[in-house]
Formats: C-alpha cells, sequence, structure tokens
C-alpha cells in the first residue's frame, strides 16, 4: 500500500471481528515498527505490554468494570479485538541518558526540557504502530484506559513504578462500526492551522 493512502485510510475502530486473531507475525511486525519511531537522544524510553486471551480479559476486567453508560457501545466492540498493546512511556531514561557525557546537563532537572518527549516519543512510536495496522489490511483504536483503574492496572500486570500508561491500542479485524459523532466537527484545514512566516499570515 502507497504511504499516503495509508495516511487517509487510518482511521479509530472501535469494533472487531472476534474470531480472527492477529497472526503472530503481523503482530511482531508492528512493534518492530512503532520501535523505529524517533526518540531524544535514542533515549528509547518507551515500553509496551501485549495483551492476548486471558491477559487481554484480564484488562477489561479492571478497565470496564462499571463503565460510563454513554460509553458501554464502544467498550463492548473495543472488548472484542484480539490483540491489545498497552503503551507505556519512562521518563527516567531521558533525564538518565541526557546526564551522559555526551549530552552534558550535570542534573536531571526537567526544566531542561521544553516539551516532555518522553510522552511525545511514545506517541510517535504508537502512530507508527496504527499505521502498520493499515498497511497491513487490520485495524486499530488509541484508546486511553480509565484514570481511576490505572494504579490497579499496573499492579495486576506487574508495571514497574516510573512507566506512565499513554493509552491502549486495540487491534483486530474490523467488523461493522458507527462514526465516531466528534467526527462531526469536521477536520481543520491547512488555512486554518498553519502559520506562515508570522503567527497571522496563513496564505501560500
Amino acid at each position: 500500500m502507497e504511504f499516503s493512502e495509508v495516511v487517509r485510510r487510518r482511521r479509530m475502530i472501535r469494533n472487531y471481528d472476534p474470531d480472527r486473531p492477529v497472526p503472530a507475525e503481523l503482530r511482531e511486525r508492528i512493534l518492530e515498527n512503532g520501535l523505529r519511531a524517533p526518540s531524544g537522544g535514542f533515549s528509547q524510553g518507551w515500553a509496551f505490554l501485549t495483551l492476548e486471551g486471558a491477559d487481554r480479559d484480564r484488562y477489561w476486567g479492571i478497565a470496564a468494570a462499571n463503565p460510563d453508560p454513554k460509553y458501554v457501545e464502544w467498550i463492548t466492540g473495543l472488548r472484542r479485538a484480539p490483540l491489545l498493546i498497552f503503551a507505556f512511556a519512562h521518563k527516567d531514561a531521558y533525564l538518565d541518558r541526557y546526564t551522559e557525557p555526551d549530552k552534558g546537563w550535570t542534573d536531571r532537572d526537567e526544566k531542561h526540557w521544553t516539551a516532555p518527549y518522553w510522552y511525545i516519543d511514545t506517541g510517535m512510536a504508537a502512530l507508527l504502530m496504527l499505521q502498520t495496522v493499515v498497511d497491513e489490511g487490520l485495524a486499530a483504536c488509541l484508546f486511553g484506559p480509565p484514570a481511576d483503574k490505572i494504579g490497579q492496572l499496573k499492579e495486576e500486570f506487574g508495571v514497574p513504578a516510573g512507566f506512565d500508561p499513554i493509552g491502549v491500542i486495540s487491534i483486530g479485524y474490523r467488523a461493522p462500526d458507527k462514526r465516531s459523532p466528534s467526527l462531526r466537527r469536521g477536520r481543520r484545514s491547512t488555512a486554518e492551522v498553519v502559520h506562515r512566516g508570522h503567527w497571522g499570515r496563513h496564505d501560500v
């Protein structure tokens, strides 16, 4: 598939065929492509927890307990995904990396950072996974686990301290799906969001 087509076809899909597992070779390709993402100082401060079968059920047993009624339909579809990839950012990997001799900072103060690249880089890795999913003819959705369940989820799956959840990617073969009502907002145009040479200048 041409890259431009992958970009155009990427969508957040929230319903999957529960009878079609993700082949192991595709799962590994998705993960390996995600690890090609750039990272500040090549810190690679990310980690990914794959959940399938009974492990996936354990995730939903916690995350989907007492759901908000307005999300029940979407959760029902998401639960059919045979593969979940839980993405985490590891801030300490960056703070430690930039005190090494070739970077030159003498402390781990976060004030050195213009933005939290541990989150940015993990997000870019997740996007490469989402694009790989499309290229392989699968479907996916990146969603956030309930904030009040994070501690329980980390404990359940033995996630060490210092690894912050970025989101979960559900992956599988697409089933009939409703479009998100948020799409009614429409995609903002280049003219609205691109500034050329000065913030008030939008023309090409």
